[in-house]
């Protein structure tokens, strides 16, 4: 490494190292010894590399335990902090514009391989629903939205709703309608209308599925 700029781009280092999952989510990474000799650097500047991570909120230093991978996109922070103080109907209206668009993107530009991932989720998420774990729960309806917005193959939608969905998991997952038939029937016909490239149809059908909640 060259001596300018030391501390910048051993920073851009470790952060290669999160968001390939070399260094997973939820893991320790390794000690400042251990860096200091695997990247050719000093002590102090692997220090403030890390805390330059810390501060953008893809570590977190526990007292006494090391350093942990709390995110694998520093957006996933900045929105965590930024959105913490909404409301139920905040959060609730937000995916709702989130995902109508993405359904009415996802049925232009969805290919046969993501109707064949959304049909396999749908099923997923309808089985979860037969444990009475809402952790399970929410993980599956997630993955299916989620799938939903890969299917619009927009890239920059994708990494936008991808570091939302943990804010989403924390503040929607006991959100659960009292008509559970009809919503699974309305995931149902979200996957036909974006499997038949029916925009119209697929942004009306989310606004169906979040009805129930904005009440």
């Amino acid at each position: 490494m060259r001596r300018v700029g030391l501390i910048d781009q051993a920073a851009a280092r470790f952060r290669d190292e999160v968001v390939s999952g070399r260094w997973p989510v939820g893991e320790k990474i390794p000690t400042e010894g251990a860096l200091v000799a695997e990247f050719g650097i000093g002590r102090n500047t692997a220090r403030e590399a890390l805390q330059s991570l810390v501060h953008s909120g893809l570590l977190r230093r526990e007292q006494g335990r090391g350093t942990f991978v709390i995110s694998s996109s520093e957006l996933t922070g900045t929105l965590e902090r930024q959105l913490a103080g909404g409301s139920r109907r905040h959060y609730l209206e937000l995916r709702l514009a989130l995902d109508s668009t993405a359904a009415s993107l996802a049925a232009q530009h969805r290919s046969d391989a993501d109707v064949e991932l959304l049909r396999e989720l749908r099923d997923r998420r309808e089985a979860s629903w037969s444990t009475d774990d809402p952790d399970a729960r929410a993980s599956a309806d997630l993955a299916l939205h989620r799938a939903v917005v890969a299917a619009t193959h927009n890239p920059l939608y994708v990494t936008l709703y991808s570091s939302m969905l943990d804010v989403f998991a924390v503040h929607m997952r006991d959100e659960e309608s009292e008509d559970e038939d009809s919503v699974h029937r309305s995931h149902h016909q979200l996957v036909d209308a974006i499997a038949a490239g029916d925009a119209d149809r697929a942004a009306a059908t989310v606004a169906e599925i979040f009805g129930p909640f904005m009440r």
